[in-house]
């Protein structure tokens, strides 16, 4: 009799136990630095497939997610590397992140790789991360891609003559350096192209320097809260332009709150972005959950999250060799296509053996260089936020 006791506390044990097992999966973003009115989007975000994943009560026999969370800084190397340290010492098994190309390709060199820690960044969009470690994947299209897109659009705006600034990192330089080479090869002429660095007091330097040039349009491949929206200011006070083509780091409500809707007429920017029916049901759960589905690089995030969440289960472990070695298999046909809010149905697929190619709300395509395919979008101004005026094929 007392044995069976001992055995069937061993057995309520046992079930206690898988019922409050985890999986420890880091979320590194800049929540503070150029970006920090973006990243709590993209993190809850991310929380939502992971949240789906727990609720399913089916990811790996009934596991659930644990998220800890670090900050990237968005421009602190130093920084980003510690707090990602941080994370893999609190056990992560995997990271939706980074978010900037300089502080991702630093915590993938110095943490991801050497500790093994499979990487989704939602929006290091550096062509140098390409391919840069077998730990490394993206949701968000490179800008050896975006560049050539965002020129083809302002020569099919008409214009002709552009002034260049850029925020003096990874991603302004690899951005500007694609989108001249597009643009000029077009037929256009860059008048200048000139870094800028990010929170200084001043900047009518650098645009002195940009009107002396002269364009029809300057073109703004900053941060829209530490540089890039002080130039737009600079500029408009100045009279030195009026029109601006911006980048993906550039756009969000912030920027129009501080400089006014109505100094946006006639500018554009450019984001990934898709008007597919994983997109459409993304913008209604991300709305059911009190977020805005459209917002700069939220799909991408719940999308990094999902291929997380399905490579565990692809490869049957919470192993970070395993989830690095099925994150492609997953993003990829062939197998039954996976949309957000079927998080669920992918992972019973796996489990019955049953190949899946998850989609999501960013149409995730990954190639040999663990970069997406990724389509486009041109935002305008329209209210008081900027908003989608065409998608690109």
């Amino acid at each position: 009799m007392k044995k069976l006791l001992i055995a069937v506390i061993l057995s309520i044990s046992a079930i206690s136990s898988a019922a409050f097992a985890e999986i420890k999966v880091g979320i590194i973003l800049g929540f503070t630095g150029p970006i920090d009115s973006l990243t709590p989007t993209m993190r809850d975000s991310a929380k939502l497939a992971f949240t789906e994943a727990s609720n399913s009560g089916s990811l790996l026999g009934g596991e659930t997610i644990t998220v800890v969370e670090g900050d990237s800084t968005c421009v602190d190397a130093d920084a980003a590397t510690a707090a990602a340290e941080l994370l893999v010492s609190e056990g992560v098994v995997a990271i939706m992140g980074a978010d900037c190309s300089g502080v991702t390709k630093a915590i993938a060199n110095n943490v991801g790789t050497p500790n093994g820690v499979p990487m989704v960044s939602p929006s290091a969009t550096s062509p140098s991360l390409s391919g840069i470690s077998d730990i490394f994947f993206r949701t968000a299209p490179s800008d050896a891609r975006g560049g050539p897109v965002l020129a083809d659009e302002a020569i099919k705006r008409g214009y002709t003559k552009l002034a260049v600034t850029y925020i003096n990192n990874d991603y302004g330089r690899d951005l500007a350096d694609a989108f001249n080479n597009q643009f000029t090869s077009s037929g256009g002429k860059i008048t200048v192209s000139a870094a800028h660095d990010a929170d200084k007091g001043d900047y009518s330097a650098e645009v002195a320097v940009l009107a002396a040039a002269g364009g029809e349009a300057l073109v703004n491949l900053g941060y829209l809260n530490t540089g890039g929206n002080h130039i737009i200011q600079e500029s408009l006070d100045t009279g030195a332009f009026d029109i601006f083509i911006m980048g993906d780091g550039m756009i969000g409500k912030s920027l129009v709150d501080e400089i006014g809707s109505e100094n946006f007429a006639g500018s554009f920017a450019l984001k990934a972005g898709n008007n597919s029916d994983g997109a459409t049901r993304f913008n209604a759960i991300a709305e059911w959950n009190g977020l805005v589905g459209s917002a700069p690089y939220a799909n991408e995030s719940y999308d990094a999250a999902a291929l997380i969440i399905l490579a565990i289960q692809a490869g049957e472990s919470s192993d970070k060799t395993s989830i690095r070695d099925n994150i492609q298999s997953v993003a990829n046909a062939p197998g039954q296509i996976i949309l957000p809010g079927q998080i669920r149905k992918g992972i019973e697929l796996l489990k019955n053996g049953e190949a899946i190619n998850y989609e999501g709300a960013s149409m995730v395509e990954i190639d040999e260089n663990h970069d997406p395919a990724g389509a486009y979008a041109i935002y305008e101004v329209v209210g008081d936020d900027f908003a989608v005026a065409e998608y690109l094929e």
